[in-house]
């Protein structure tokens, strides 16, 4: 989860345990006003009534208070954590003087110290929350879209929420002149950042980033390209920009009116209202059923960072594709603990729904050429999406030949779509297999280990077969030889169904 969202919870819980406090007090004020609230997570009033304390936030709604202790200068008390389970529980102290609190506790790295004063009627008018309803379960039915891993280009690794309508149509344009396009890179996904504020009509406007969003639509569109967008569940997305929570159906419609074709759809700050499997669940199928209800075809991913089992049920949301991680960042110890460990934990996705273990970093500079080619077969093995995540307009032939290389695309976009699976480990190498659609298969070897390693391959794991087509290499190689990986390295095989030797 981005660091962001970590301050916002943590501050945001925070606060609300100053709410305890100040009803343990009795003070005179009912209802306070956090003034100085940052940016996350956006805590405005403290409600202090018989039956206890809330707090109301931009960000999470009403929060309540528990466990509170009196202490010679206030309170404290502890506060659930939600994101970090080897933290449950989170120790803050409520000083109160008057008619003024302050909080200090510690949110992940930081140390806050927030004040609050009483509130005014228009304050208490303007920040009181309003909660909404989930929609009864129910299974939304399969409509025949992904059939194939989608594949496409995303804004937020390289730019986060720095992105505008500039940018957005010279990465399409670039996207056509590099041959990424005709490759099959073909959606260009805007992350979070693009959002403005609702109208009277509750309807979601742009920011001034992008003045025309059915514009840059029709743009990506001429292009031969598919226009994808972000959303949340919460008030708040990971950024602090407009969530969707408490105008579903509406974005929904807002969406498709633009010529969107794919929607992010990120938790963030929904954590705090939807945390059980049937809660997350029927947040995620709630806009699922209002996709489908606009007519227009729309890939739907589910960004809930792999909990309540989401492999098992995403599908029945109306979701395409479903994160199983969290973010993803630059580095071979992030990218192999995702795709080696976390993701293949999940039961296997398939067409019409696929495990997304986040976006490619090829290209961000992060880590080495052997590296990116390890990440780009690791994901290819793993049927995963395959959504860029650098600046295309200033892509290295190195970079290109690693996201355009033929064959690891089609291992990835394979029709069967069964995801490979580990063979075997040999210290720090392993061993990975994945059937495909012609009766042929991949094995892919990885080095996780500082030092290069060499692999010999069992007549089990090749099939018998004597030769393979090496995909980095693109040539035949004898299978009976050795492999020579390098730290950090991999190699990527296909074989034939029966032929003995590798196919064109």
């Amino acid at each position: 989860m981005r660091r962001p969202v970590r301050r916002a919870l943590a501050s945001l819980a925070a606060l609300s345990a100053v709410l305890a406090g100040v009803a343990a007090h009795a003070a005179a004020a009912q209802v306070w006003y956090f003034a100085d609230s940052p940016t996350y997570p956006g805590v405005r009033l403290l409600e202090i009534g018989e039956d206890g304390a809330t707090v109301t936030s931009d960000w999470y709604g009403t929060m309540p208070a528990q466990n509170v202790r009196r202490n010679a200068q206030g309170f404290e008390f502890d506060l659930g954590n939600l994101n970090d389970n080897a933290r449950p529980v989170r120790h803050w102290v409520a000083a109160v003087q008057g008619d003024q609190l302050t909080l200090t506790g510690d949110i992940w790295t930081s140390h806050v110290v927030q004040s609050a004063r009483p509130a005014t009627p228009q304050e208490q008018k303007r920040y009181r929350f309003t909660p909404t309803s989930l929609p009864p379960l129910t299974d939304l039915a399969v409509d025949g879209q992904a059939a194939t891993p989608p594949m496409g280009w995303s804004s937020w690794n390289r730019f986060a929420e720095n992105i505008d309508d500039k940018t957005v149509r010279e990465i399409a344009d670039a996207m056509v002149a590099t041959g990424l396009r005709d490759a099959g890179y073909t959606y260009v996904n805007i992350d979070d950042g693009w959002q403005g504020e609702r109208g009277a009509d509750g309807i979601l406007r742009p920011n001034a980033k992008f003045p025309d969003m059915k514009g840059l639509a029709d743009y990506v569109h001429a292009r031969g390209l598919k226009l994808g967008i972000y959303s949340s569940p919460g008030p708040k997305t990971c950024a602090g920009f407009t969530g969707s929570y408490g105008h579903v159906a509406q974005d929904a419609r807002t969406f498709a009116a633009w010529g969107v074709d794919y929607l992010k759809y990120d938790l963030c700050s929904g954590e705090w209202f939807y945390r059980s499997q049937d809660e997350v669940r029927r947040g995620y199928q709630e806009m699922g059923a209002a996709l489908k209800a606009t007519g227009r075809s729309i890939v739907y991913s589910l960004c809930e960072y792999g909990r309540v089992d989401v492999a098992t049920w995403g599908r029945k949301a109306g979701g395409h594709l479903w994160r199983t991680t969290g973010d993803i960042t630059d580095d071979f110890a992030s990218m192999t603990a995702i795709g080696l460990d976390r993701n293949p934990r999940f039961p296997a996705g398939g067409p019409g729904g696929w495990n997304d273990p986040d976006m490619l970093e090829v290209g961000n500079g992060g880590m080495s050429a052997v590296e990116y080619r390890a990440h780009m077969a690791l994901w290819a093995m793993s049927s995963a999406p395959l959504l860029m995540g650098h600046d295309v307009r200033a892509m290295s032939a190195e970079t290109k030949e690693i996201l355009e290389n033929k064959d690891v695309i089609a291992i990835d976009q394979d029709r069967l779509g069964v995801p490979g699976h580990r063979l075997r480990s040999a210290g720090q190498a392993e061993v990975w297999s994945r059937p495909l659609a012609d009766g042929g298969h991949a094995l892919a070897l990885f080095n996780r280990g500082e030092q290069a390693v060499t692999l010999h391959l069992t007549p089990a794991e090749t099939a018998q077969q004597t030769m393979a087509l090496d995909v980095w290499a693109q040539r035949r190689v004898s299978t009976g030889d050795g492999f020579v990986l390098p730290a950090h390295g991999s190699v990527l095989l296909r074989f034939a169904t029966g032929l003995g030797v590798s196919a064109d």
